[in-house]
């Protein structure tokens, strides 16, 4: 069978894939979800869910630091990654070794796509249709009522960077209601004059950077008047399965934020 992926490659498979690597934890979580227990036999150090594959999977590196024998040594019949998330020389080795099938995701839609490629490729068409219908269904309800609040959604520091447009955690925001101040970069810019932004809100994410209250503190200095939030990584930025459950998180995070000016939950 002939399968093209998201960044047009095509790749050729005999049969129903019985050996899959994974090198993304987003896209490792939706292939346990979508019932692939057996097949999986790799996965990252951060393919974190489900917890008992890091004890029965076989670790395979960092998503972007492969081990790329020991991959060979599994005898994959089919890799699964990602352009942003896997470094391109890896990639180029790894499909020595197997077909390599690549997401590149910017938005719900490419997430929705990709999981009905993948589970069509595995043959789980029922299981994956009932996921995507969920996702979908949930996303449909949502109706944020917090709109024109800009944020500032921060993803390191030292130096400080932010998500800006053409990325999945700008449409997850987006679909959230909220306006990104950094509507005019792209991709992750650093920011050295993060002051001048004055966002609403300011989002900190779990990951990659584990932000904690203590820099919640520090930034208060800087941003005075915004409302300074803690927020959960995953949900705005894992495009797998996880997806399920933003919904939910979401609408709980915008219950939770105020305006600074009247100091109102917003409804």
């Amino acid at each position: 069978m002939q399968y093209t992926d998201q960044i047009d490659r095509t790749i050729l498979l005999a049969s129903k894939p019985k050996r899959i690597v994974s090198l993304v934890p987003s896209q490792t979580e939706f292939l346990h979800d979508i019932g692939l227990e057996e097949e999986v036999v790799g996965i990252t150090k951060f393919c974190i869910y489900p917890s008992h594959w890091l004890k029965t999977k076989t670790s395979i590196g960092g998503t972007k630091n492969v081990d790329i024998e020991k991959v060979r040594s599994l005898q994959p019949d089919l890799i699964l990654g990602n352009k942003e998330e896997n470094t391109k020389e890896d990639i180029e080795a790894l499909r020595a070794i197997a077909p390599v099938w690549m997401s590149d995701i910017f938005d719900l839609e490419d997430s929705l796509s990709m999981m009905k490629s993948i589970g069509e490729i595995v043959e789980k068409k029922v299981e994956m249709a009932e996921l995507v219908q969920c996702i979908r269904e949930q996303f449909d309800s949502f109706k944020p009522k917090n709109s024109n609040l800009s944020v500032l959604y921060l993803i390191w520091r030292k130096p400080f960077i932010g998500v800006a447009k053409d990325t999945f955690i700008d449409d997850m925001l987006t679909r959230c209601g909220y306006i990104n101040v950094l509507a005019n970069e792209t991709r992750y810019p650093m920011l050295d004059t993060i002051g001048e932004l004055n966002p609403d809100l300011l989002f900190l994410s779990s990951e990659p950077y584990p932000f904690k209250e203590k820099h919640t503190q520090q930034l208060k200095e800087i941003f005075p008047k915004a409302e300074i939030k803690l927020v959960d990584g995953e949900m705005f930025s894992w495009y797998g399965s996880r997806l399920k459950k933003s919904v939910e998180y979401f609408r709980v995070t915008c219950e939770e934020v105020t305006r600074d000016d009247d100091k109102q939950k917003i409804k």
